[in-house]
């Protein structure tokens, strides 16, 4: 079983950063893709960012030039550094992966969500 874990949310003041890690753990031969949504209250989920594993990574409009993704192969994990946030970031966001556990299987996992929350 692969399971993703989510760190690094809470409450922030306007102009704050925070720095969102997902963890995958479990039966994993490979990691395809690493991706982070938000879902705001009412509304639906939404990309954010998009790890491209060495190519140019993809942001939403919204969040460029303030969010940065990366990852660390070695330990399974895909951050979002999140700089000069506004209220309008406030969401629940969540990571998502496409997790390779044999030669003949792939699969979409997401994590549990992480409350992000921006006000003064």
């Amino acid at each position: 079983q692969v399971q993703l874990v989510e760190s690094g949310g809470g409450l922030v003041q306007p102009g704050g950063s925070l720095r969102l890690s997902c963890a995958a753990s479990g039966n994993i031969l490979s990691v395809k893709t690493m991706d982070w949504y938000r879902q705001a209250p009412g509304n639906q989920r939404e990309l954010v960012a998009i790890d491209t594993t060495g190519g140019t990574p993809y942001y939403a409009d919204s969040v460029k030039g303030r969010f940065t993704i990366s990852r660390d192969n070695a330990k399974n994990t895909v951050y979002l550094q999140m700089d000069s946030l506004k209220p309008e970031d406030t969401a629940v966001y969540y990571c998502k992966m496409i997790i390779r556990t044999s030669t003949w299987n792939e699969n979409i996992y997401w994590g549990q969500g992480t409350q992000v929350t921006v006000s003064s």
